[in-house]
């Protein structure tokens, strides 16, 4: 299958940007006489092109199922011309997966290069293995890190949410959060996003039944979280979770569904719960921002909560991040101090952090200045990670244990 021209899938980048989308779609369609022009054959080509390089700042397909649910290996029949369909009110279906899929570094993050993958052994004594919980609601897959220092002890524990294409294997190298559970001593659990719930293995954030208490994926992941604490000696002030991307908008979800069972919350890249009720939503606010939600959480209290975002993601609008922070502010008196700095790697960064008098930081927002879709500080052992901006996982665990340290204060 012919691919299409640099040139052409950089125009269409620019005409998608700028909410032009039935001339994306047009200049796509196209491109050439041959099948690779159509919708199908252009969603069946990225369907071997989701495969991102290790290590690259690429964007994340946090496109929602049903952009992602047809058959992509389907050629159009002969009789049917997809540039003949009715134009729709909704995004056209090729431009879905397209959007989605232009990262930081353009259409070179399109590159169908493999995963990379994290071959280190694990250290004598510590345990990474697959587990599974089900409820009501259906069941999850997920793995769990215990480090070499556990021994029975109580000791912290830090569930982390990939992001869509990702795994657990993945997002662990990437993030290089076992390593600080073997550095720190604390379990890390991984939940899996099944193909048969996203095709993407996106976390369902965007889903109205995927953002309430006691249903749907909260309700998964509260479980699989209340299953480790029964199995393993868990301290109860120390379980805190994050995510990337779609897990970080479904991070954001946890601490406003279930505040009782976490301490903190890690967002990175991701939106605000209620930021999007469907689809269509889902995309405007990717694109734009959108107010998000006002319900904070279930008790209506403050959840501490630490934000990273690049301002050159194209993929998520970093104004998703200050939302994210708004979302969280549920108590007055609140002061804030700005810290500018930057990293080792080269990247500069806003640091806002949002104080109470009594318990001290409550709140932080890291601005990641010229950084685009992707972990701050990751391995390159992993997808979606930037290198060289400061260390998101450790500052997270900083974070989260000055949460906890304040509530026995």
């Amino acid at each position: 299958m012919k691919p299409l021209s640099k040139a052409t899938m950089m125009e269409a980048t620019r005409l998608t940007r700028n909410g032009q989308l039935q001339e994306a779609m047009a200049l796509l369609q196209g491109s050439s006489s041959d099948q690779a022009s159509s919708a199908a054959g252009f969603d069946a080509q990225h369907d071997n092109d989701r495969r991102p390089a290790g290590g690259a700042a690429s964007v994340i397909d946090i496109t929602p199922p049903a952009a992602t649910s047809k058959t992509r290996t389907a050629s159009p029949s002969p009789q049917r011309d997809p540039r003949s369909e009715p134009k729709k009110s909704s995004i056209p279906q090729a431009l879905r997966g397209f959007l989605d899929r232009i990262g930081t570094q353009g259409v070179e993050g399109l590159a169908g290069s493999p995963v990379a993958t994290n071959t280190n052994p694990l250290p004598d004594g510590a345990r990474f293995f697959a587990r599974s919980y089900a409820n009501a609601a259906g069941s999850r897959d997920y793995k769990l890190y215990v480090p070499s220092g556990y021994a029975g002890q109580a000791v912290p524990l830090v569930v982390m949410l990939h992001g869509c294409t990702q795994s657990p294997d993945d997002f662990a190298a990437g993030t290089r959060m076992n390593d600080l559970a073997e550095e720190q001593t604390f379990l890390v659990a991984y939940p899996a996003q099944s193909r048969s719930a996203n095709t993407s293995k996106c976390w369902n954030w965007f889903n109205a039944g995927d953002q309430e208490r006691d249903r749907g994926e909260p309700s998964l992941i509260a479980g699989i979280t209340r299953q480790i604490t029964d199995e393993f000696s868990v301290e109860p002030e120390c379980v805190y979770v994050a995510g990337l991307s779609a897990g970080g908008a479904a991070a954001a979800i946890m601490g406003a569904t279930y505040p009782e069972l976490f301490t903190a919350v890690g967002v990175h890249s991701g939106l605000a719960r209620g930021a999007a009720r469907d689809m269509g939503s889902a995309f405007a606010a990717m694109r734009n921002g959108a107010a998000p939600n006002s319900q904070t959480s279930a008790s209506g209290g403050l959840v501490p909560t630490i934000v990273f975002h690049g301002d050159g993601d194209t993929t998520v609008h970093p104004v998703n991040g200050e939302h994210v922070i708004e979302q969280a502010k549920a108590a007055a008196g609140l002061q804030t101090e700005i810290r500018r700095g930057e990293a080792p790697g080269g990247i500069r960064y806003t640091q806002t952090v949002h104080a109470a008098e009594q318990r001290g930081a409550t709140l932080e927002h890291w601005v990641l200045h010229g950084a685009g879709h992707a972990w701050s500080g990751g391995s390159p052992a992993g997808t979606y990670t930037e290198p060289k901006g400061p260390d998101a996982s450790r500052e997270m665990l900083r974070f989260f244990r000055e949460q906890t340290g304040a509530m026995r204060g």
